[in-house]
């Protein structure tokens, strides 16, 4: 049984304090929520020349770049589609160009330069599948964009299920996308669910969808500050440090 002191001790891992996570064994655990970008695959700046060039490519945001280039940092994890629409005041045309040109871009980039997982990220997968979890991926991505990715890693398959806001009605920080994740796994109890990502916008779904654990990560895009002040009950270095947190891997 993984307790709460173990989860603040086990390597690699900060938790919160112990009152706030009741013991768990991974016979507790249905159902894994794992993001894609900055979680489990490397981003290397590619959302950002992504949006670089939808705004070349569509004129979206060029009277303050930068501004905007810091507005789609600060909400990295949400529907992409959301945040054009932010950028572009309501005009729903020019979001919905933008958010074409950007998917158009993002393909390109991968096209181009592959995509690379976060280290030991399929193989963690594997490990919680065999441990009898179920694990759906889930990004801001739209439909065509989270294809591409699943493609460049030949992941199709790897995980049960792969979401994206246009799946679940709303996408992060709402809890949308782990609800969805949760009722189409056919998981029990939200208590039954872990959601990990890298983004306050990851935590903050997975604290609002009422998940049993909530994980920051730091291999991408906020810092543990951020994650921690989003609600994480836990923040770990890498995905690769999950199964220790849960209790697959003895100390």
């Amino acid at each position: 049984m993984t307790t709460a002191s173990t989860l603040a001790t086990a390597p690699g891992t900060e938790a919160a304090p112990a009152a706030a996570l009741a013991p768990r064994a991974l016979g507790d655990v249905e159902l894994i929520v794992l993001d894609m970008a900055g979680t489990t695959v490397t981003d290397d700046g590619a959302v950002e020349q992504a949006f670089t060039l939808a705004a070349e490519r569509s004129g979206i945001a060029l009277d303050d770049f930068e501004g905007s280039l810091q507005y789609v940092r600060d909400t990295m994890g949400q529907s992409k589609i959301e945040v054009f629409r932010v950028l572009a005041d309501g005009d729903e045309q020019a979001a919905q160009r933008a958010n074409a040109a950007f998917e158009g871009a993002y393909a390109e980039i991968v096209e181009r330069d592959g995509a690379t997982e976060v280290e030991g990220a399929a193989d963690v997968i594997r490990e919680l599948r065999e441990a009898g979890a179920s694990v759906v991926f889930t990004t801001g991505f739209a439909p065509t964009t989270r294809d591409a990715v699943l493609d460049a890693l030949g992941w199709h398959g790897l995980a049960d299920l792969a979401l994206s806001p246009v799946d679940a009605g709303r996408g992060r920080p709402f809890p949308d996308l782990p609800l969805t994740a949760l009722l189409r796994s056919g998981a029990t109890s939200v208590s039954s669910m872990v959601v990990v990502g890298d983004t306050s916008s990851d935590v903050e779904a997975g604290t609002r969808a009422g998940a049993g654990l909530v994980v920051g990560v730091l291999t991408g895009a906020h810092d543990r500050a951020a994650l921690e002040g989003a609600g994480a009950h836990a923040v770990i270095e890498s995905i690769r440090d999950l199964p220790a947190l849960l209790g697959l891997r003895g100390e």
